[in-house]
Protein backbone atom coordinates (compact mmCIF):
# COMPACT_ATOMS: atom_id res chain seq x y z
CA UNK A 1 0.00 0.00 0.00
CA UNK A 2 2.93 2.61 0.70
CA UNK A 3 4.33 1.51 -2.10
CA UNK A 4 1.47 2.49 -4.25
CA UNK A 5 1.02 5.77 -2.79
CA UNK A 6 4.73 6.34 -3.19
CA UNK A 7 4.01 6.15 -6.79
CA UNK A 8 0.59 8.16 -6.60
CA UNK A 9 2.65 10.84 -4.93
CA UNK A 10 5.79 10.83 -7.73
CA UNK A 11 3.64 11.47 -10.20
CA UNK A 12 1.68 14.19 -8.41
CA UNK A 13 5.05 15.89 -8.12
CA UNK A 14 6.09 15.07 -11.79
CA UNK A 15 2.44 17.11 -12.62
CA UNK A 16 2.82 19.89 -10.02
CA UNK A 17 6.88 20.21 -11.52
CA UNK A 18 5.31 20.48 -14.57
CA UNK A 19 2.86 22.95 -14.12
CA UNK A 20 5.34 25.44 -12.24
CA UNK A 21 4.96 24.42 -8.79
CA UNK A 22 6.75 22.47 -6.47
CA UNK A 23 5.62 20.92 -3.63
CA UNK A 24 7.97 19.85 -1.04
CA UNK A 25 7.24 17.25 0.99
CA UNK A 26 9.41 14.38 -0.12
CA UNK A 27 11.58 13.98 3.39
CA UNK A 28 7.58 13.63 5.38
CA UNK A 29 6.62 10.85 3.07
CA UNK A 30 10.11 9.31 2.99
CA UNK A 31 10.09 9.59 7.26
CA UNK A 32 6.43 8.24 7.03
CA UNK A 33 7.19 5.09 4.25
CA UNK A 34 10.01 4.10 7.01
CA UNK A 35 8.08 3.77 10.10
CA UNK A 36 4.99 2.11 7.75
CA UNK A 37 3.47 -0.17 11.14
CA UNK A 38 2.46 2.87 13.41
CA UNK A 39 -1.39 4.44 12.46
CA UNK A 40 0.51 7.99 12.79
CA UNK A 41 2.40 7.22 9.67
CA UNK A 42 -1.05 5.89 7.78
CA UNK A 43 -2.70 8.88 8.87
CA UNK A 44 0.50 11.07 7.91
CA UNK A 45 0.79 9.39 4.64
CA UNK A 46 -3.29 10.34 3.88
CA UNK A 47 -2.95 13.85 4.82
CA UNK A 48 0.25 14.16 2.58
CA UNK A 49 -1.71 12.64 -0.40
CA UNK A 50 -4.51 15.00 0.30
CA UNK A 51 -2.16 18.00 0.20
CA UNK A 52 -1.07 16.23 -3.27
CA UNK A 53 -4.50 16.54 -4.95
CA UNK A 54 -5.28 19.73 -3.40
CA UNK A 55 -2.24 21.38 -4.75
CA UNK A 56 -2.75 19.25 -8.47
CA UNK A 57 -6.39 20.62 -8.38
CA UNK A 58 -5.26 24.02 -7.76
CA UNK A 59 -2.29 23.56 -10.43
CA UNK A 60 -4.77 22.57 -12.97
CA UNK A 61 -7.23 25.47 -12.17
CA UNK A 62 -4.40 27.99 -12.39
CA UNK A 63 -3.36 26.37 -16.08
CA UNK A 64 -6.84 25.88 -17.70
CA UNK A 65 -7.01 28.29 -20.48
CA UNK A 66 -10.14 30.90 -20.13
CA UNK A 67 -12.45 30.94 -22.65
CA UNK A 68 -11.88 34.71 -24.63
CA UNK A 69 -14.75 36.92 -24.36
CA UNK A 70 -15.72 38.99 -26.88
CA UNK A 71 -18.20 41.92 -26.83
CA UNK A 72 -17.23 42.96 -30.55
CA UNK A 73 -20.15 43.52 -32.81
CA UNK A 74 -20.45 41.20 -35.98
CA UNK A 75 -21.56 41.20 -39.40
CA UNK A 76 -24.78 40.29 -37.87
CA UNK A 77 -25.16 43.04 -35.00
CA UNK A 78 -24.39 45.27 -38.37
CA UNK A 79 -27.51 43.60 -40.70
CA UNK A 80 -29.55 43.69 -37.79
CA UNK A 81 -28.87 47.48 -37.05
CA UNK A 82 -29.39 48.69 -40.78
CA UNK A 83 -32.58 46.35 -40.80
CA UNK A 84 -33.74 48.48 -37.53
CA UNK A 85 -32.64 51.64 -39.57
CA UNK A 86 -34.73 50.72 -42.74
CA UNK A 87 -37.69 49.97 -40.69
CA UNK A 88 -37.29 52.90 -38.67
CA UNK A 89 -37.45 55.30 -41.88
CA UNK A 90 -39.83 53.52 -43.09
CA UNK A 91 -42.23 54.44 -40.37
CA UNK A 92 -41.06 57.93 -40.20
CA UNK A 93 -39.79 57.91 -36.99
CA UNK A 94 -36.52 59.76 -35.72
CA UNK A 95 -33.82 58.25 -33.76
CA UNK A 96 -34.73 60.34 -31.02
CA UNK A 97 -38.20 59.20 -31.23
CA UNK A 98 -37.47 56.05 -31.59
CA UNK A 99 -34.51 55.84 -28.79
CA UNK A 100 -37.65 57.50 -26.26
CA UNK A 101 -39.99 54.73 -26.75
CA UNK A 102 -37.55 51.50 -26.24
CA UNK A 103 -36.04 53.46 -23.17
CA UNK A 104 -32.62 54.30 -24.23
CA UNK A 105 -30.59 57.34 -25.21
CA UNK A 106 -30.38 58.82 -28.58
CA UNK A 107 -26.82 57.56 -28.81
CA UNK A 108 -27.17 53.97 -28.04
CA UNK A 109 -30.19 53.94 -30.85
CA UNK A 110 -27.35 55.57 -33.11
CA UNK A 111 -25.00 52.56 -31.85
CA UNK A 112 -27.74 49.90 -32.32
CA UNK A 113 -28.29 50.86 -35.87
CA UNK A 114 -24.20 51.52 -36.27
CA UNK A 115 -23.99 47.53 -35.29
CA UNK A 116 -20.94 49.41 -33.07
CA UNK A 117 -22.88 48.10 -30.06
CA UNK A 118 -24.56 44.46 -29.34
CA UNK A 119 -28.53 44.34 -28.76
CA UNK A 120 -29.96 41.91 -26.22
CA UNK A 121 -32.67 39.77 -27.39
CA UNK A 122 -35.08 41.41 -24.81
CA UNK A 123 -33.87 44.76 -26.06
CA UNK A 124 -34.19 43.29 -30.01
CA UNK A 125 -38.05 41.93 -28.88
CA UNK A 126 -38.85 45.37 -27.82
CA UNK A 127 -37.76 47.43 -30.81
CA UNK A 128 -39.84 44.93 -32.85
CA UNK A 129 -42.56 45.84 -31.21
CA UNK A 130 -42.07 49.30 -31.14
CA UNK A 131 -41.55 48.69 -35.14
CA UNK A 132 -44.54 46.80 -35.21
CA UNK A 133 -42.13 43.75 -37.26
CA UNK A 134 -42.14 40.24 -35.74
CA UNK A 135 -38.00 39.81 -34.27
CA UNK A 136 -37.34 37.40 -37.62
CA UNK A 137 -37.65 40.65 -39.66
CA UNK A 138 -34.42 41.85 -38.61
CA UNK A 139 -32.54 38.49 -39.89
CA UNK A 140 -33.87 38.41 -43.52
CA UNK A 141 -31.55 38.48 -46.34
CA UNK A 142 -28.91 37.82 -43.97
CA UNK A 143 -27.37 34.61 -46.01
CA UNK A 144 -27.47 36.49 -49.46
CA UNK A 145 -24.51 37.87 -51.32
CA UNK A 146 -22.80 40.98 -50.32
CA UNK A 147 -22.97 42.60 -53.59
CA UNK A 148 -26.71 41.82 -53.88
CA UNK A 149 -27.57 42.84 -50.68
CA UNK A 150 -25.39 46.65 -50.82
CA UNK A 151 -27.13 47.24 -54.25
CA UNK A 152 -30.71 46.84 -52.29
CA UNK A 153 -30.01 48.51 -49.54
CA UNK A 154 -29.14 51.34 -51.67
CA UNK A 155 -32.09 51.39 -53.76
CA UNK A 156 -34.18 50.75 -50.44
CA UNK A 157 -32.76 53.69 -48.70
CA UNK A 158 -34.00 55.59 -51.20
CA UNK A 159 -37.32 54.47 -51.32
CA UNK A 160 -37.47 54.72 -47.59
CA UNK A 161 -36.11 58.40 -48.10
CA UNK A 162 -39.05 59.19 -50.84
CA UNK A 163 -41.84 57.82 -48.64
CA UNK A 164 -40.83 59.59 -45.72
CA UNK A 165 -40.63 63.04 -47.86
CA UNK A 166 -43.58 62.49 -49.29
CA UNK A 167 -45.70 62.08 -46.12
CA UNK A 168 -44.06 65.39 -44.95
CA UNK A 169 -45.62 66.75 -46.90
CA UNK A 170 -48.74 69.10 -46.21
CA UNK A 171 -50.11 70.16 -49.42
CA UNK A 172 -52.79 67.28 -51.12
CA UNK A 173 -52.00 68.86 -54.38
CA UNK A 174 -48.41 68.92 -54.28
CA UNK A 175 -48.20 65.19 -53.16
CA UNK A 176 -50.65 64.74 -56.14
CA UNK A 177 -48.38 66.14 -58.34
CA UNK A 178 -45.21 64.42 -57.42
CA UNK A 179 -47.26 61.04 -57.31
CA UNK A 180 -48.04 62.00 -61.25
CA UNK A 181 -44.10 63.08 -61.89
CA UNK A 182 -43.16 59.35 -60.79
CA UNK A 183 -46.02 57.74 -62.79
CA UNK A 184 -44.54 59.39 -65.36
CA UNK A 185 -41.10 58.80 -64.92
CA UNK A 186 -42.02 55.63 -64.77
CA UNK A 187 -44.03 54.81 -67.76
CA UNK A 188 -40.92 56.59 -70.00
CA UNK A 189 -38.23 54.11 -68.93
CA UNK A 190 -40.64 51.31 -69.64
Amino acid sequence: MVLTLYCYWLLANALLLKCGEIFACQDSLVSVIMDRESKSALKAIVGIMEKVAMSIDTALKDTTPKAKVTNRATDTDRHVGARIRERRIMLGLSQQQMADMIGVTYQQAHKYERGINRISAGRLYEIAQVLKVPVGYFFEGLDEDDETKIELTECQRMCLELARNFSHIGNDRHQDALSQLARALAAETK
